[in-house]
Protein backbone atom coordinates (compact mmCIF):
# COMPACT_ATOMS: atom_id res chain seq x y z
CA UNK A 1 0.00 0.00 0.00
CA UNK A 2 1.53 3.38 -1.10
CA UNK A 3 1.89 6.11 1.27
CA UNK A 4 -0.72 8.68 2.07
CA UNK A 5 0.10 12.28 0.77
CA UNK A 6 -2.30 14.27 2.28
CA UNK A 7 -3.28 14.60 5.97
CA UNK A 8 -6.91 14.89 5.29
CA UNK A 9 -7.48 12.00 2.69
CA UNK A 10 -5.33 10.05 4.99
CA UNK A 11 -7.95 10.30 7.97
CA UNK A 12 -11.31 9.85 5.52
CA UNK A 13 -9.68 6.83 3.78
CA UNK A 14 -8.76 5.16 7.46
CA UNK A 15 -12.39 6.35 8.80
CA UNK A 16 -14.08 5.16 5.95
CA UNK A 17 -12.18 1.73 6.12
CA UNK A 18 -13.16 0.90 9.80
CA UNK A 19 -16.98 1.83 8.85
CA UNK A 20 -16.76 -0.50 6.32
CA UNK A 21 -16.18 -3.07 8.41
CA UNK A 22 -18.55 -2.31 10.71
CA UNK A 23 -21.04 -2.37 7.85
CA UNK A 24 -19.53 -6.06 6.75
CA UNK A 25 -20.58 -6.81 10.32
CA UNK A 26 -23.86 -5.35 10.26
CA UNK A 27 -24.46 -6.62 6.75
CA UNK A 28 -23.61 -10.44 7.94
CA UNK A 29 -26.29 -10.17 10.72
CA UNK A 30 -28.68 -8.95 8.06
CA UNK A 31 -27.67 -11.74 6.24
CA UNK A 32 -28.06 -14.29 8.37
CA UNK A 33 -32.02 -12.63 9.79
CA UNK A 34 -32.83 -12.41 6.32
CA UNK A 35 -32.20 -16.56 5.54
CA UNK A 36 -33.04 -17.53 9.10
CA UNK A 37 -36.12 -15.81 7.73
CA UNK A 38 -36.49 -17.15 4.93
CA UNK A 39 -35.88 -20.72 6.02
CA UNK A 40 -38.22 -20.45 8.52
CA UNK A 41 -40.96 -19.89 6.50
CA UNK A 42 -40.94 -22.71 3.85
CA UNK A 43 -39.39 -25.33 6.52
CA UNK A 44 -41.63 -24.84 9.25
CA UNK A 45 -44.88 -23.35 8.04
CA UNK A 46 -44.54 -25.30 4.55
CA UNK A 47 -47.58 -27.51 5.47
CA UNK A 48 -50.10 -24.10 5.10
CA UNK A 49 -48.71 -23.17 1.71
CA UNK A 50 -50.58 -25.64 -0.17
CA UNK A 51 -53.67 -24.19 1.36
CA UNK A 52 -52.78 -21.11 -0.66
CA UNK A 53 -54.31 -20.40 -4.14
CA UNK A 54 -50.65 -18.71 -5.14
CA UNK A 55 -47.42 -19.11 -4.72
CA UNK A 56 -46.59 -15.60 -3.91
CA UNK A 57 -45.85 -16.56 -0.20
CA UNK A 58 -43.46 -19.29 -0.81
CA UNK A 59 -41.89 -17.13 -3.60
CA UNK A 60 -40.75 -14.03 -1.39
CA UNK A 61 -39.44 -16.21 1.14
CA UNK A 62 -37.24 -18.53 -1.76
CA UNK A 63 -35.84 -15.22 -2.63
CA UNK A 64 -35.09 -14.38 1.11
CA UNK A 65 -32.89 -17.32 0.95
CA UNK A 66 -31.48 -16.55 -2.28
CA UNK A 67 -30.18 -13.19 -0.91
CA UNK A 68 -29.28 -14.45 2.29
CA UNK A 69 -26.68 -16.77 1.08
CA UNK A 70 -25.22 -14.17 -1.75
CA UNK A 71 -24.96 -11.91 1.93
CA UNK A 72 -22.46 -14.49 3.45
CA UNK A 73 -20.85 -15.22 0.30
CA UNK A 74 -20.78 -11.41 -0.02
CA UNK A 75 -19.79 -10.50 3.23
CA UNK A 76 -16.41 -12.39 2.43
CA UNK A 77 -15.75 -10.62 -1.14
CA UNK A 78 -15.80 -7.10 1.42
CA UNK A 79 -14.06 -7.79 3.74
CA UNK A 80 -11.17 -9.20 1.18
CA UNK A 81 -11.42 -6.02 -1.02
CA UNK A 82 -11.13 -3.57 1.64
CA UNK A 83 -8.08 -5.10 3.36
CA UNK A 84 -6.42 -4.91 -0.41
CA UNK A 85 -7.72 -1.71 -0.87
CA UNK A 86 -8.06 -3.08 -4.64
CA UNK A 87 -10.45 -1.01 -7.10
CA UNK A 88 -11.34 -3.61 -9.22
CA UNK A 89 -12.45 -5.59 -6.25
CA UNK A 90 -14.38 -2.92 -4.03
CA UNK A 91 -16.02 -2.45 -7.76
CA UNK A 92 -17.32 -5.48 -7.64
CA UNK A 93 -18.22 -5.84 -4.27
CA UNK A 94 -20.46 -2.95 -4.65
CA UNK A 95 -22.25 -3.96 -7.48
CA UNK A 96 -23.03 -7.35 -5.50
CA UNK A 97 -24.37 -4.94 -2.99
CA UNK A 98 -26.81 -3.26 -5.49
CA UNK A 99 -27.59 -6.84 -7.02
CA UNK A 100 -28.70 -8.11 -3.54
CA UNK A 101 -30.53 -4.75 -2.59
CA UNK A 102 -32.68 -5.32 -5.97
CA UNK A 103 -33.66 -9.14 -5.12
CA UNK A 104 -34.40 -8.23 -1.30
CA UNK A 105 -36.50 -5.50 -2.74
CA UNK A 106 -38.47 -7.47 -4.95
CA UNK A 107 -39.30 -9.88 -2.10
CA UNK A 108 -39.93 -6.99 0.12
CA UNK A 109 -42.44 -5.64 -2.47
CA UNK A 110 -44.27 -8.86 -3.43
CA UNK A 111 -44.98 -9.92 0.25
CA UNK A 112 -46.29 -5.75 0.34
CA UNK A 113 -48.46 -6.50 -2.55
CA UNK A 114 -49.67 -10.12 -0.95
CA UNK A 115 -50.54 -8.67 2.19
CA UNK A 116 -52.88 -6.68 0.46
CA UNK A 117 -54.98 -9.03 -1.50
CA UNK A 118 -54.22 -12.19 1.67
CA UNK A 119 -57.68 -11.96 3.09
CA UNK A 120 -59.58 -12.18 -0.08
CA UNK A 121 -57.82 -14.86 -1.66
CA UNK A 122 -58.10 -16.99 1.76
CA UNK A 123 -61.85 -16.19 1.42
CA UNK A 124 -62.35 -17.20 -1.84
CA UNK A 125 -59.96 -20.40 -2.00
CA UNK A 126 -59.70 -21.75 1.62
CA UNK A 127 -63.21 -22.69 2.26
CA UNK A 128 -63.24 -24.72 -1.33
CA UNK A 129 -59.67 -26.38 -0.62
CA UNK A 130 -60.86 -27.91 2.17
CA UNK A 131 -64.51 -29.03 1.05
CA UNK A 132 -63.44 -30.74 -1.95
CA UNK A 133 -60.14 -31.91 -1.30
CA UNK A 134 -60.21 -32.94 2.27
CA UNK A 135 -59.11 -37.13 2.67
CA UNK A 136 -59.43 -37.53 -1.21
CA UNK A 137 -57.15 -39.20 -3.33
CA UNK A 138 -54.03 -37.72 -4.44
CA UNK A 139 -54.65 -34.53 -1.78
CA UNK A 140 -52.76 -35.92 1.00
CA UNK A 141 -50.80 -33.10 1.44
CA UNK A 142 -53.67 -30.66 1.47
CA UNK A 143 -55.25 -33.58 4.11
CA UNK A 144 -52.52 -33.12 6.37
CA UNK A 145 -51.94 -29.26 6.26
CA UNK A 146 -55.67 -28.84 6.95
CA UNK A 147 -56.03 -31.49 9.84
CA UNK A 148 -52.78 -29.50 11.20
CA UNK A 149 -54.07 -25.94 10.58
CA UNK A 150 -57.55 -27.17 12.78
CA UNK A 151 -55.19 -28.75 15.36
CA UNK A 152 -52.47 -25.15 15.82
CA UNK A 153 -55.24 -22.62 15.71
CA UNK A 154 -58.37 -24.45 17.36
CA UNK A 155 -60.60 -24.05 14.62
CA UNK A 156 -62.71 -26.03 12.82
CA UNK A 157 -63.93 -25.28 9.53
CA UNK A 158 -62.83 -22.04 7.17
CA UNK A 159 -65.71 -19.85 8.92
CA UNK A 160 -67.50 -22.60 11.29
CA UNK A 161 -67.94 -25.86 11.61
CA UNK A 162 -71.00 -25.92 9.80
CA UNK A 163 -68.46 -25.55 6.72
CA UNK A 164 -68.16 -29.17 7.16
CA UNK A 165 -71.52 -30.07 6.10
CA UNK A 166 -70.98 -29.19 2.77
CA UNK A 167 -67.56 -31.53 2.30
CA UNK A 168 -66.99 -34.38 -0.05
CA UNK A 169 -65.47 -36.09 2.84
CA UNK A 170 -68.26 -35.63 5.15
CA UNK A 171 -70.78 -36.71 3.21
CA UNK A 172 -69.18 -39.65 1.93
CA UNK A 173 -69.27 -43.50 3.03
CA UNK A 174 -65.17 -43.22 4.30
CA UNK A 175 -66.49 -40.08 6.73
CA UNK A 176 -68.16 -43.20 9.24
CA UNK A 177 -70.97 -40.71 9.85
CA UNK A 178 -68.62 -38.12 11.38
CA UNK A 179 -70.29 -34.14 11.21
CA UNK A 180 -66.84 -33.08 11.05
CA UNK A 181 -62.85 -34.56 10.96
CA UNK A 182 -61.02 -36.03 13.83
CA UNK A 183 -58.99 -32.91 13.58
CA UNK A 184 -61.73 -30.39 14.82
CA UNK A 185 -61.85 -32.55 17.94
CA UNK A 186 -60.09 -31.05 21.40
CA UNK A 187 -58.53 -34.40 22.18
CA UNK A 188 -58.53 -36.33 19.51
CA UNK A 189 -59.99 -39.87 19.26
CA UNK A 190 -61.11 -42.50 16.59
CA UNK A 191 -64.11 -41.56 15.65
CA UNK A 192 -64.43 -38.22 18.13
CA UNK A 193 -65.99 -36.10 14.89
CA UNK A 194 -69.12 -38.07 14.92
CA UNK A 195 -69.96 -35.62 18.10
CA UNK A 196 -70.18 -31.71 17.44
CA UNK A 197 -70.89 -30.65 20.48
CA UNK A 198 -68.67 -27.64 21.84
CA UNK A 199 -67.15 -29.83 24.67
CA UNK A 200 -65.55 -31.91 22.24
CA UNK A 201 -64.45 -29.72 18.98
CA UNK A 202 -63.64 -26.14 17.94
CA UNK A 203 -67.60 -25.29 17.69
CA UNK A 204 -67.09 -21.89 19.43
CA UNK A 205 -63.50 -20.50 18.91
CA UNK A 206 -64.04 -19.67 15.22
CA UNK A 207 -63.08 -20.76 11.47
CA UNK A 208 -59.58 -20.91 10.22
CA UNK A 209 -59.88 -18.48 7.77
CA UNK A 210 -59.42 -15.36 10.09
CA UNK A 211 -56.61 -17.10 12.27
CA UNK A 212 -54.81 -17.92 8.89
CA UNK A 213 -54.94 -14.85 7.74
CA UNK A 214 -53.31 -13.20 10.64
CA UNK A 215 -50.91 -15.76 11.19
CA UNK A 216 -49.17 -15.26 7.47
CA UNK A 217 -50.17 -11.46 7.59
CA UNK A 218 -47.74 -11.52 10.39
CA UNK A 219 -45.55 -13.36 8.22
CA UNK A 220 -45.67 -11.17 5.41
CA UNK A 221 -44.84 -8.08 7.42
CA UNK A 222 -41.52 -9.88 8.98
CA UNK A 223 -40.81 -10.93 5.39
CA UNK A 224 -41.41 -7.50 4.40
CA UNK A 225 -39.78 -5.45 6.90
CA UNK A 226 -36.51 -7.47 6.67
CA UNK A 227 -36.45 -7.13 3.46
CA UNK A 228 -36.54 -3.59 3.02
CA UNK A 229 -34.67 -2.97 6.12
CA UNK A 230 -31.52 -5.07 4.98
CA UNK A 231 -31.87 -3.51 1.77
CA UNK A 232 -31.60 0.15 3.07
CA UNK A 233 -28.29 -0.98 5.09
CA UNK A 234 -26.98 -1.88 1.66
CA UNK A 235 -27.44 1.09 0.24
CA UNK A 236 -25.60 2.66 3.11
CA UNK A 237 -22.93 -0.01 2.59
CA UNK A 238 -22.81 0.93 -1.10
CA UNK A 239 -22.53 4.74 -0.79
CA UNK A 240 -19.42 4.02 1.45
CA UNK A 241 -17.98 1.92 -0.36
CA UNK A 242 -18.29 4.35 -3.46
CA UNK A 243 -16.51 6.61 -1.27
CA UNK A 244 -13.79 4.34 -0.54
CA UNK A 245 -13.65 3.76 -4.16
CA UNK A 246 -13.00 7.26 -4.45
CA UNK A 247 -10.79 8.19 -2.34
CA UNK A 248 -8.05 5.08 -3.36
CA UNK A 249 -8.77 6.72 -7.16
CA UNK A 250 -7.60 9.90 -6.30
CA UNK A 251 -4.79 8.37 -3.98
CA UNK A 252 -3.62 6.85 -7.23
CA UNK A 253 -3.72 9.59 -9.19
CA UNK A 254 -1.45 11.13 -7.04
CA UNK A 255 1.35 8.80 -6.99
CA UNK A 256 0.94 8.86 -10.89
CA UNK A 257 1.60 12.20 -10.62
CA UNK A 258 4.99 11.53 -8.07
CA UNK A 259 6.34 9.14 -10.06
CA UNK A 260 6.12 11.62 -13.29
CA UNK A 261 7.76 14.33 -11.97
CA UNK A 262 10.42 12.02 -10.22
CA UNK A 263 11.08 10.79 -13.52
CA UNK A 264 11.48 14.09 -15.02
CA UNK A 265 14.43 14.57 -11.98
CA UNK A 266 16.05 11.65 -13.24
CA UNK A 267 16.46 12.05 -17.29
CA UNK A 268 20.07 13.80 -17.20
CA UNK A 269 20.95 16.39 -19.95
CA UNK A 270 23.99 18.51 -21.17
CA UNK A 271 24.34 22.06 -20.90
CA UNK A 272 22.92 22.20 -24.07
CA UNK A 273 19.59 20.83 -22.84
CA UNK A 274 20.29 17.25 -25.13
CA UNK A 275 19.61 13.83 -23.25
CA UNK A 276 22.59 12.21 -21.77
CA UNK A 277 21.17 8.73 -20.25
CA UNK A 278 18.27 7.39 -18.27
CA UNK A 279 19.49 5.28 -15.32
CA UNK A 280 17.62 2.24 -15.72
CA UNK A 281 18.86 1.47 -11.84
CA UNK A 282 17.87 4.17 -10.17
CA UNK A 283 14.33 4.42 -11.65
CA UNK A 284 14.04 0.23 -10.19
CA UNK A 285 14.74 1.86 -6.86
CA UNK A 286 12.10 4.41 -7.18
CA UNK A 287 9.93 2.15 -8.30
CA UNK A 288 10.27 -0.48 -5.27
CA UNK A 289 9.84 2.59 -3.18
CA UNK A 290 6.60 3.73 -4.80
CA UNK A 291 5.17 -0.29 -4.41
CA UNK A 292 6.07 -0.20 -0.51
Amino acid sequence: MSAYKDDKDDWLTVCLKYLLFVFNFLFWLGGAAVLGVGIWTVVEKSDYLSLLASSTFAVSAYILILAGSLVVVTGFLGCCAVIREQRSCLSMYFFCLLLIFLIELVAGVLAYVYYQRLSEELKQHLHQTMTENYAQPGKESITLAVDRLQQDFKCCGSNNSHDWMASVYISSKQAELRVVPDSCCKTITPLCGKRDHPSNIYKVEGGCITKLEQFLADHLLVIGAVGIGVACLQLTGAALTACFIYLLYKEEEEDFDLWDGAHLLLVQKDPDGALLRTPQYQHTTFNRQMEQ
